[in-house]
Parts: structure tokens; C-alpha cells; sequence
């Protein structure tokens, strides 16, 4: 299977919204303190570095 950089920018773009989401997750049914917060924080920014990666794809 040949990869070229736009399917390494869609599996990163991928895995960066599996991770959000599981971070978010954590954020609301795991912990209910001030922690929920960061973790739904850091989730919130691994969406924003998605999107930059899928803005990415076919550009470089």
C-alpha cells in the first residue's frame, strides 16, 4: 500500500479526533472535579489540531 502525505495527514486526522473524543469522554464520565475541565480543554484542542491537519491535506 503506497502512503503518500495526504493519507499520513487523514490517519493523523483520524486518530486526533479519536483521542479528542475519548479525552472528552474522560472529561465528562470519568472525572467531575476541576480535572473534567482540563481534559475536555485538551480534548477541544485536539480537534483544533485535526482540523489543521485535514486543512492540510492536498496543500503540502
Amino acid at each position: 500500500m503506497l502512503m503518500n502525505k495526504n493519507t499520513v495527514l487523514g490517519y493523523a486526522t483520524v486518530i486526533m479526533i479519536i483521542v479528542g473524543l475519548g479525552l472528552i469522554a474522560l472529561g465528562i464520565f470519568r472525572y467531575d472535579e476541576v480535572a473534567g475541565w482540563g481534559f475536555g480543554a485538551v480534548g477541544v484542542g485536539f480537534f483544533a489540531i485535526a482540523w489543521v491537519f485535514n486543512a492540510l491535506k492536498g496543500r503540502v
